[in-house]
């Protein structure tokens, strides 16, 4: 029998191998496909002008896209394992906490520091390669090599989006001029693009995840003693019933080395591709850039010299808010629910329900948002998941109730998509005047949010944890009505935002999921 299942284990491996092969051949290939096809698509519909110049731009926009595909593709389905995957003494997810206070830390000086000495491409091709040792420290994880990779990754994470975000505004102000546009209106054209390709990277990952652990053979399904302890009942220091059922379907050797293996490829394609594809900026544009970018000391004296407006401190909780729902959902959910109940191969499977809805919502909130108001939306998101955290706390999982596993990640999705849009756009309107220091302290409070909720994962109940989301929720909401109505007595009248505010928006969220 262990002959035949290292037979049949070798064969699936080898199997899925030539498999991605084929996807990395077929991939080399994507770029050109894509751009020549959106090209094709921009000059029927007239969407930019066609000549010489916007091709050479909209490829260098496009190489930037899918090189975030390629890399997050990656991080992202790690992302969502860590919790079922590296569960010894909660390694996962003090990884993960671990990556958001690096990129606390992060966020404060090395944005400008590395896009001055390096330059906007080498800075990105830097910090891919943050990612990918993050991806070779899941190879043998332990507290030695995941942790300090953690730490690689959160430190580059920062400088990753900065470098970004500078490299596509440059582009599109250099361009503009020569299509006769306004340089807003092309920086809003290519960020578009950008998150247009960027979103698809949470389906992928998980969708490759759930493929190659769907090639486990025999799944033991858990017993009726050992399903009574997932959900909210799961308590990491007083039972190991979840372990014990992790463990029996843990899969081989063979298929997490594969996945790690296609994670870590994946991510050496996204640097190839930056680095042999997109094209330096002129030293002329990067200096005028460089200019504008605050230095180390400026950015963190307004930051909290920022919290003299007591608005900003009325709006801590709604921003930790943001990092402790997400962290529940990638850290607890995961493993105390589906992996729990059903099997670690049907996380990617849920996780997509999860990136799917949550970027459609966003795209819907962005655009009703301007005829309903925040207020409704954000009172919708607080209700939404309210009835969330009240159905995990309720619901016992059970495989029979195999809907229930994807409905619930995709309402928190619904609610999620609400909390990154509006929460952008009240600190958009409300700190105009101060809109660096603002979304500075935005990814400060947000980051602290998720180093929190990872940090206490494995020490608390999963029933303790959801009680205290939901108290911060409350907390939230309360003093977030607070914030509503001092504004409502300074500026009765509420102002419709511009038409390019929800590009902008989500040029200032952080991203690193």
């Amino acid at each position: 029998m262990n002959s035949l299942s290292a037979i049949q284990s070798s064969s699936v491996g080898k199997d899925l191998c030539y498999r991605f092969y084929v996807f990395v051949s077929i991939s080399a290939l994507d770029l050109k496909i894509a751009f020549c096809y959106f090209v094709s698509f921009c000059c029927r519909h007239d969407c930019v002008s066609c000549n010489p110049n916007m091709e050479k731009h909209l490829k260098n926009v496009l190489v930037v896209s899918f090189g975030f595909l390629f890399l997050f593709t990656a991080y992202g389905g790690l992302q969502s394992l860590q919790s079922s995957l590296n569960t010894a003494g909660g390694l996962g997810v003090a990884s993960l906490s671990v990556v958001y206070a690096a990129l606390i830390i992060s966020s404060m000086f090395l944005p400008p520091i590395l896009i001055q000495k390096l330059g906007c491409k080498w800075t990105i091709v830097g910090s891919m390669c943050c990612y990918i040792a993050y991806s070779l420290g899941n190879f043998h994880p332990t507290w030695a090599t995941l942790i300090p990779t953690s730490m690689i990754l959160g430190l580059g994470g920062a400088p990753l989006w900065s470098a970004k975000c500078t490299y596509l505004t440059i582009a599109a102000n250099s361009y503009a001029p020569k299509a006769g546009k306004l340089g807003r209106d092309v920086v809003n054209q290519y960020f578009g693009i950008f998150f247009l390709i960027f979103q698809s990277s949470g389906v992928w990952g998980n969708l490759i995840s759930s493929l190659v652990f769907d090639q486990a053979p025999n799944k033991v399904q858990p017993s009726d003693a050992e399903l009574s302890y997932c959900g909210a009942e799961d308590c990491e220091m007083t039972t190991n019933v979840t372990n014990t059922n992790g463990t029996s379907n843990r899969p081989t050797d063979t298929l997490r080395y594969t996945l790690l293996g296609t994670y870590t490829a994946s991510g050496v394609l996204a640097v190839v591709l930056v680095c042999i594809f997109l094209d330096q900026i002129p030293p002329n544009e990067a200096e005028n850039e460089e200019k504008k970018m605050p230095s180390f000391l400026s950015t963190f004296l307004a930051t909290f010299q920022h919290l003299k407006d007591k608005r900003q401190c009325l709006l801590i909780p709604l921003t930790m808010y943001s990092g402790f729902e997400q962290g529940f959902l990638a850290g607890d959910y995961t493993k105390s629910y589906v992996t729990c109940a059903l099997g670690i191969n049907w996380v990617g499977y849920v996780m997509i329900c999860f990136s799917a809805s949550n970027s459609l919502s966003s795209i819907f909130f962005g655009k009703i948002s301007q005829y309903t108001g925040r207020k409704v939306l954000f009172v919708l998101g607080a209700v939404l998941n309210l009835g969330c955290i009240l159905a995990f706390l309720l619901w016992k999982p059970h495989p029979q109730h195999r809907a229930v596993f994807f409905i619930l990640p995709a309402l928190w999705g619904v609610a999620d998509a609400i909390w990154q849009t509006q929460t952008n756009a009240l600190y958009s309107d409300l700190f105009e005047k101060n809109k660096e220091a603002a979304f500075a302290n935005y990814r400060l409070w947000e980051s602290l949010g998720f180093v929190i909720a990872f940090g206490y994962s494995t020490f608390l109940c999963v029933y303790i944890k959801l009680y205290i989301v939901l108290a911060v929720l409350v907390v939230a909401m309360v003093l977030y009505g607070i914030v509503e109505y001092l504004e409502s007595k300074t500026s009765p009248a509420t102002q419709n935002p511009p038409k390019d505010k929800p590009i902008e928006l989500q040029k200032n969220a952080k991203q690193i999921q």
